[in-house]
């Protein structure tokens, strides 16, 4: 992926985070788990909590790394940066031609450690998330890595598809999408749909960001996989060996994969009305 302009909408609080969250036993199983909730956008404190984390100390929480740089212009930050402003400039064209809505941007926040925002408390763990009190992207770079080593989906533009995705929980925090969600009860139906729709809307801006020639040559293949990779089957075969589809909450590995794809070759968001279905 090439880049383009750098947001300024960017909060790098990385070094600030001290002591971790504990997030108790349950092994590679527990971690996997953890790692779903990193590209789905849902409240990390919900997950925190069911595994019995808390925010007590602990003697193996995270640190933040020694040396990690002070300066705010360094190489990762400046693709971050560079991400969040493709989806800026995109989203400030397309929601008010094709929703009549202004669009406003969201903030991201770089982060080591752990986090303070409206949703509470959060640990590199359970990042990137979106919290919709605050209109606000959370992100660890400590995730990229495990993206790559983990969930065997290497690629800036995979990294890009990350972010976007937390974009397009904004986008449905300001339509109302989410409200209506929650107002539901947050079935795993629903809660899945809503993850499915944030895929395509990342979709939707991967187009875009093509039109911009910010696309190099096998960047959307990068990000399907990282959509594939992040399924609740792929995930829930890798923590336990078999499958509960009964129990998905952000759909399966092909959903993803099709939803993103479908917004990627269209480029229209009123294509990705995953509730109509």
């Amino acid at each position: 992926m090439l880049r383009g302009r750098e947001s300024t909408n960017v909060e790098d609080q990385r070094g600030m985070g001290g002591r971790g969250l504990a997030l108790g036993g349950g092994g590679i199983g527990t971690l996997l788990l953890i790692l779903a909730v990193w590209l789905c956008g849902g409240d990390p404190r919900a997950l925190l909590d069911q595994l019995g984390g808390g925010t007590a100390p602990s003697s193996q929480t995270q640190q933040a790394p020694q040396g990690q740089p002070n300066a705010r212009n360094d190489d990762q930050a400046g693709f971050v940066k560079s991400v969040l402003g493709s989806t800026e400039d995109v989203w400030r064209k397309i929601l008010p031609q094709q929703a009549g809505k202004q669009y406003q941007d969201p903030r991201l926040v770089l982060f080591t450690g752990q986090v303070a925002s409206a949703c509470g408390y959060a640990s590199s763990a359970t990042g990137p998330f979106y919290c919709p009190g605050d209109n606000k992207l959370y992100l660890d770079f400590g995730f990229f890595n495990d993206l790559k080593n983990e969930f065997r989906a290497p690629g800036d533009f995979a990294q890009a598809y990350v972010i976007a995705h937390e974009v397009g929980h904004h986008i449905q925090n300001q339509l109302g999408t989410m409200g209506k969600v929650q107002a539901a009860g947050n079935s795993n139906e629903m809660s899945v749909r809503l993850e499915l729709q944030a895929d395509c809307y990342a979709g939707v801006w991967a187009n875009y960001a093509q039109k911009q020639g910010l696309v190099e040559a096998g960047d959307a293949e990068e990000a399907i996989r990282a959509a594939q990779a992040v399924g609740d089957d792929a995930i829930q075969k890798r923590a336990q060996g078999y499958v509960v589809p009964e129990s998905f909450t952000h759909g399966s590995a092909q959903q993803r994969m099709q939803w993103f794809t479908r917004g990627f070759q269209n480029g229209d968001m009123r294509q990705c009305n995953t509730f109509g279905r």
